[in-house]
């Protein structure tokens, strides 16, 4: 099945992409010629890695009946503007109160199956096209 990801230029250097039934608005910081009124598409890219491992984390819980409430996962990274990547992502997820010590391996396994995450240690190919 093929999906489509629809994009329009509203102005300036925003991006808009029609997903489905949602609209991700992107844009640039004020230092590269934008209006700073959106995440960056790499901002956007950081965020659906952090997300995913997130969605993951809490599926494990939910399906453990344990309570996620007080969980919360932060992504710490760098821009090496040598390299002009970010050379290296640590996801450190806080686990919730009372969580099982024999599951702490579990989950980070757990969120190993990050989707986003697997699409980089095993990238599409890509076609560029101009019509």
């Amino acid at each position: 099945m093929t999906t489509e990801i629809n994009v329009s230029f509203p102005g300036n250097l925003k991006v808009e992409a029609a997903v489905g039934d949602f609209t991700v608005v992107t844009d640039q910081p004020e230092k590269s010629g934008g209006d700073n009124s959106a995440p960056s598409p790499t901002e956007y890219f950081l965020a659906s890695i952090a997300t995913c491992a997130g969605y993951f984390a809490l599926k494990f819980c939910r399906t453990r009946d344990i309570d996620s409430s007080t969980m919360r996962l932060k992504m710490r990274y760098q821009w090496d503007k040598d390299q002009k990547r970010y050379p290296k992502l640590v996801i450190d997820l806080e686990l919730p109160d009372g969580f099982p010590d024999k599951y702490r391996a579990a989950i980070i396994k757990a969120m190993e199956q990050c989707v986003v995450k697997q699409h980089i240690h095993q990238p599409p190919e890509f076609e560029l096209r101009a019509s």
